[in-house]
């Protein structure tokens, strides 16, 4: 189960995720993140994903699709408060570089 809460600082949306972004549940990730970028024109998204227990490859493949959707638009897409285990699974699929990823909400805020 995943569990996404939506806020925004003024043009910042800030989704807070908890639980398991595995096959069953990415493409919520992935909705809310696309509609953001497509629909609300949001100019940064920031993930928090502090509390995130499990992340598979279909979540993998929801951040990147949400990375490529901000490129598309000319926004950004932030990741903070990696667990452990999404910093293990985006080292492991060699992507820590290609996301930009802050160690809180606060640097990821004045990004």
């Amino acid at each position: 189960m995943v569990k996404i809460s939506a806020r925004r600082i003024g043009k910042t949306a800030i989704l807070d995720i908890s639980g398991d972004i595995d096959l069953a549940h990415s493409n919520e990730v992935r909705r809310m993140v696309l509609v953001e970028f497509r629909e609300n024109r949001t100019s940064k998204v920031i993930l928090n994903l502090l509390e995130v227990n499990y992340i598979d490859s279909s979540g993998v493949a929801s951040l990147l699709e949400g990375l490529k959707a901000s490129q598309d638009v000319g926004s950004r897409l932030i990741l903070f408060g990696l667990s452990p285990i999404a910093n293990e699974v985006l080292q492991l699929s060699r992507l820590l570089n290609v996301f930009e990823i802050y160690d809180s909400k606060a640097l990821a805020l004045e990004a």
